[in-house]
């Protein structure tokens, strides 16, 4: 809607038209940086919530925290140090346990057969030997174990991330640009020569320094959107591969961009991470001072 037609629309004497017109100039004023510096009690608590949850799964024993390994596979019997043997033969993968080894997928014994792998139709299979637990995950055509362990020191001395101030001013409602039908783009990842296809359906448009800027999300729309994103604090305050964030899917034309709400991607925890990195379209040149820094040396 042009500002001409806002104008208009706020000399007009319908009562109705006048009070509808004001929601969006709150929009339009928000999309701009700099509004609202300070966050209020209500959204300091929600940011806090939000925050304690973010923490709690990172923690899981089962997190990005107390991964240990990811060990690629080749055709043919893979060994696994002290549990048993992975055998991959064109896109299937047998476990053979050790003898004396009693693995468990859930609360039955699992000591030979086929693993569900990460990305089918089902669930994956996730192996447990004691501390530890297994996966095959895929990568393109290329076939992984990936590992945790909760006694992890990663996990275990974790005690949190430092981040930027919570500030109502990257809380930013942008214009949601819906694509007459999704296009596909190549997003390259922290793995060498693995190029990903992903379906990017419209993109956030949002206004900074006098300037339209655009974010595009990857994956489907009926979901959370989900922004791979670089800016100019990587490699600095924030991980150099870029930062994640998650929006709710475009309601009334609106999406969400909390920048409060940036994290980290796995790799910025663990060596063991296989994590995209973000798309041309979605280097930001400018600096978002908010959501999380860096963490450890990663």
């Amino acid at each position: 809607m042009s500002v001409h037609r806002c104008v208009m629309g706020l000399r007009m004497k319908n009562s109705r038209m006048i009070y509808g017109i004001f929601p969006l100039l709150f929009i339009m004023a928000q999309s701009s940086f700099g509004q609202n510096p300070v966050a209020d009690s209500t959204y300091a608590r929600e940011m806090a919530e939000w925050q304690t949850r973010r923490l709690d799964a990172l923690k899981r024993p089962q997190g990005w925290l107390a991964l240990v390994a990811l060990e690629w596979l080749k055709e043919g019997p893979n060994t696994l140090d002290s549990i048993g043997t992975l055998t991959l033969s064109k896109g299937v993968v047998r476990f053979q346990a050790f003898r004396g080894v009693r693995p468990k997928i859930g609360s039955k014994y699992f000591t030979s057969g086929r693993l569900k792998i990460e990305g089918g139709k089902e669930p994956a299979d996730k192996v447990a030997i004691g501390t530890k637990v297994f996966t095959v995950i895929k990568r393109g055509d290329r076939f992984a174990v990936r590992m945790w362990d909760s006694t992890s020191p990663n996990l275990n001395n974790f005690s949190g991330i430092d981040r930027f101030p919570v500030q109502m001013r990257w809380k930013i409602y942008a214009r949601w640009e819906a694509y007459e039908k999704p296009k596909m783009i190549k997003v390259a990842s922290v793995i060498p020569g693995y190029v990903e296809e992903y379906p990017v359906a419209g993109a956030a448009v949002f206004t900074n320094y006098a300037r339209e800027f655009r974010l595009e999300p990857v994956g489907p729309i009926n979901e959370p959107l989900f922004f791979i994103f670089a800016d100019r604090t990587n490699g600095q305050e924030t991980y150099g591969g870029g930062r994640f964030l998650y929006a709710d899917p475009p309601k009334d034309g609106i999406v969400i961009l909390d920048f409060n709400k940036a994290i980290n991607p796995p790799c910025a925890f663990t060596p063991f991470a296989t994590c995209p990195l973000p798309p041309e379209s979605n280097k930001l040149p400018f600096r978002v001072e908010a959501g999380e820094k860096n963490f450890g040396d990663h």
